[in-house]
Order: C-alpha cells, then sequence, then structure tokens
C-alpha cells in the first residue's frame, strides 16, 4: 500500500504533462503532491520543505534536470536528508542511463511508457524512502551515541568521523596487514587553507556546520571501505588499500579534488567555496618497517605544493638508503 504523506514533488514545465502526473498519483494514492514549473521554483519549495520523491523532467529551460538534481543533492548535505530523484525522459539508451546516474538521479522514466511505469516507480520509490530516512536516522543516532560515548577517545565529535588517534590505529593496522599479506596502501591528506579565515569571517556555528558539509560530501566520494578521518580543524584523512601501487595514483582520486573544489556547499551564509588540497603517499612491503607517524608527516610536507599546484601531489614512500 503506498503511503498517502509522501511527499511528493512534481517538476515540469508543461502544465498538461503535470497535471496528467497529479491525477494518476492521486488515484494511486498519494495525497501530498506538490508542483513547480521551473527548476528554480522547485528549489524554492524544496528549501521551504523538503520532498521525498522529486519527479522532473529533464529537458527544461534555464536549468535542466541534472542541473537540478545537482542542486538538490546540495540541499540534501546540509539538511541530512536523502531526497529520491526520477527524471522523465523522451531518450533512451545506455549513455543516457549511465549519464543520469552520474548526476546522482536514482531512476528515470522514458515518456514513451510513462503511462504504464510511473506508478509502479514511484511504488518502488516510496519503499526505498522509507527505508532511506530510517537508516539515515538510526545512522544519526548511532553517530551522536558513538561521539558522546568516545568524543575523546577515537571519534571526532562534529562529525562523527574517526579522529586522529583512530587513522593512526588503522595505518598500524594497515601496514601489519600488507607486511603478512601482501599488497600495498594509499594515504590521503586533505587540507583546507581558507576555512579558518572563513571561520573568522562567518563564526563558529558556521565552521562545523561546514565542516559537517565536507565530511558528508567526502562520505559520498570515498570508497565504502575507504577509512575517512577529520584530523584537525583543517585536514581530513583518508586511507584505502589496494591490491597494489597502480591503483594508487593522481586521477584514482580526482573525484574528491574536484568534488571539494569545484562544488560549493551550501550553507546558512549561501553557497560557499573552499580550496582543498591533496597529498598523497602510497607504500606496499617494500617500503617496511615504517610507523604511522612517517607516513602521515611524509604527507604533511607535500600540502605546500599541493596547495600550489591545485594539483594533487602524489610520492611513493620508499626506505631512505643508508
Amino acid at each position: 500500500m503506498p503511503n498517502p504523506q509522501l511527499s511528493i514533488l512534481v517538476v515540469d514545465d508543461a502544465k498538461f504533462s503535470s497535471v496528467m502526473i497529479g491525477r494518476a498519483l492521486t488515484k494511486a494514492g498519494y495525497e501530498d503532491i506538490r508542483f513547480a514549473n521551473s527548476a528554480s521554483a522547485a528549489l524554492e519549495l524544496i528549501e521551504q520543505r523538503p520532498a521525498n520523491v522529486l519527479l522532473a523532467d529533464w529537458l527544461m529551460p534555464e536549468m535542466d534536470g541534472l542541473e537540478l538534481t545537482a542542486q538538490v543533492r546540495q540541499q540534501d548535505e546540509m539538511s541530512d536528508h536523502y531526497t529520491y530523484i526520477i527524471l522523465l525522459t523522451g531518450r533512451d539508451g545506455q549513455d543516457v542511463l549511465s549519464k543520469a546516474f552520474d548526476h546522482g538521479v536514482d531512476d528515470f522514466i522514458g515518456k514513451s511508457v510513462m503511462n504504464d511505469q510511473l506508478v509502479p516507480r514511484v511504488f518502488a520509490a516510496d519503499r526505498l524512502c522509507g527505508s532511506l530516512q530510517r537508516l539515515m536516522r538510526e545512522n544519526r543516532l548511532l553517530t551522536e551515541n558513538i561521539a558522546s560515548l568516545e568524543k575523546r577517545n577515537l571519534i571526532d565529535p562534529i562529525t562523527g568521523l574517526g579522529n586522529s588517534r583512530y587513522l593512526h590505529q588503522r595505518l598500524g593496522d594497515s601496514l601489519r596487514q600488507i607486511e603478512s599479506r601482501g599488497g600495498a596502501l594509499c594515504h590521503l591528506l586533505i587540507g583546507l587553507p581558507e576555512i579558518n579565515s572563513q571561520r573568522e569571517r562567518y563564526g563558529e556555528r558556521f565552521h562545523q556546520d561546514l565542516l559537517r558539509g565536507v565530511a558528508r560530501r567526502l562520505q559520498q566520494l570515498v570508497r565504502p571501505l575507504d577509512v575517512l578521518t577529520r584530523l584537525d580543524d583543517r585536514h581530513f584523512g583518508v586511507l584505502t588499500l589496494i591490491d597494489d601501487l597502480r591503483g594508487c595514483s593522481p586521477s584514482s582520486f580526482k573525484r574528491l579534488h574536484e568534488g571539494l573544489n569545484l562544488k560549493p556547499f551550501k550553507t546558512d551564509e549561501g553557497f560557499i567555496s573552499i580550496k582543498a588540497g591533496i597529498a598523497m603517499v602510497s607504500l606496499d612491503a617494500s617500503a617496511l618497517p615504517v610507523d604511522s607517524k612517517r607516513v602521515t608527516a611524509q604527507a604533511e610536507t607535500l600540502l605546500p605544493d599541493a596547495y600550489a599546484t591545485g594539483r594533487i601531489v602524489p610520492l611513493r614512500y620508499k626506505q631512505p638508503v643508508v
């Protein structure tokens, strides 16, 4: 059975299409349906009250469905909410599917089959939304509980990520693992050189909200098994285990660099851009023995060059010749 209170926002510049969609959803049992005739109007409605499901036309004037998706994802980051986005399109083909999913779209419906597929797809989104919102609430409660219990131990109380002590613990474990089992590891040090000046300008509340926004975006960009940590007020750390060193190159983490530097963060002060530098240290068993502090110290020496060049600066750690 559908959830009558599921919040649905329909975005289409064609009034006839919106009316037809609204009638189909109402007939299916949904009651909370809002309409917008443009992407900008949709963003204003979402700002007032988030939607569970967004149904939007791919091709719209001024801002298309993919651009709208990017804006909604930014709002989701700051509100700790997830909007299930379905695009309506006359396009088809594997390249269209890939493009849509790369931009954060959850599903899309071809207009040629919309009469048959609209309601079943919204039913599916309805079920997923309930699960997603429940998981987000549970994760939020878990993060709050962990932070309250271990904020002086291994957890950063602002973001809920591991802290510097946690990174060194996991880095030490990883060094022992590659010594016994082989493989390699890659440590990324992410520096935010301008964040303290933004803190002075906008205040502590803004600073903490921005740190949480950076943490959420990094969580979306790293791989599921990567270790993500906040080290201090200006630095985050990432640790990843790989099969061999060929898997640790600047191109492997380009998405992190672009995700931080090219997409602004939505805050109470408006959209704020940040500057991020990334230093990358990789090593395999041939570089052992080495301790975790030496690995992180090597990464710190690379950050000034990363800031100056605007690139990810890599270093393959090797044992010094005696």
